[in-house]
């Protein structure tokens, strides 16, 4: 593998128009690309959002071989890029309920491989008097589906589930060592500090590097970021529409894991409830 990768993180505001969407992220992903970026990473629901959930993203939600997902395939193809990005995939029949749900999936798309991971979000954001399982069904725990990336493994998750610890040791346990958060992290009162606090912490507890791409304001708190194993952040967008880019390699993350051999030591595992 090359000495260093360089990641992307994307941020901007996904709306209502899917078509819209694609545009930006295609823009966005050119510019990574033109940097040297070899994986860009969105935000959650790149697809589509609005700010208040209904019937609009049942009508919205798309399978897995849908266009959105096509778009992204081709748009990995040419431009050599990996991507991932959050997508309003369409619910299954067993949850279905009056109205329909729908599934709030990350979809991995590599260049000339199609779609080569997907996450579906396993904690749904019924907190902060928010209730996303009204419109969402939760993910089934399975094994983690993780994607190579220049010799790096890497696996994903989804904004509220890193208030789990378990969700990312999981992925490391699966050999995960750059982890992808997609989010739509709420603004609020310090939620901006959470966002930063719990990301990073995930990052140094488990010794891996994490890129978490946030919506821009003013719904989502920004920061978008990419942090190392010993927590420091790389690269760092605000409050903008715009793309950070950060390199890493195997050589910074093995350094970090002699000196904190903290995965080799811990006493316990990770099983479902």
């Amino acid at each position: 593998m090359s000495a260093e990768i360089a990641v992307a993180v994307a941020q901007f505001a996904p709306g209502a128009d899917t078509a819209a969407n694609l545009a930006e992220i295609e823009r966005m992903t050119r510019l990574a690309a033109s940097r040297g970026a070899s994986l860009v990473v969105f935000p959650e629901y790149s697809s589509f959002f609005t700010p208040t959930m209904g019937p609009e993203w049942v009508a919205a939600a798309e399978p897995l071989d849908g266009p959105f997902v096509r778009a992204l395939a081709a748009l990995a193809a040419d431009t050599g890029c990996h991507i991932v990005a959050g997508l309003v995939e369409t619910g299954s029949e067993a949850t279905a309920s009056a109205h329909g749900r729908v599934r709030n999936t990350v979809v991995a798309l590599a260049p000339n491989a199609g779609l080569v991971a997907r996450y579906r979000k396993l904690h749904l954001y019924d907190a902060f008097g928010m209730r996303e399982s009204d419109w969402v069904e939760a993910g089934v725990i399975t094994e983690p589906e993780l994607f190579e990336l220049g010799g790096l493994r890497v696996g994903l998750q989804t904004c509220y589930d890193v208030r789990f610890p378990e969700v990312t040791r999981r992925l490391v346990d699966a050999g995960a060592e750059l982890v992808l958060v997609p989010a739509e992290w709420v603004r609020g009162p310090l939620k901006e500090a959470h966002w930063r606090t719990l990301c990073t912490a995930r990052a140094l507890e488990n010794t891996v590097y994490l890129a978490a791409a946030d919506h821009a304001p003013p719904v989502g708190v920004g920061n978008s970021f990419v942090i190392d194993p010993m927590g420091v952040e790389l690269a760092t967008i605000g409050e903008s529409t715009d793309v950070a880019l950060a390199w890493i390699s195997r050589e910074r993350l093995e350094s970090v894991r002699r000196l904190n051999p903290a995965l080799e030591l811990r006493r316990f595992a990770v099983s479902a409830r």
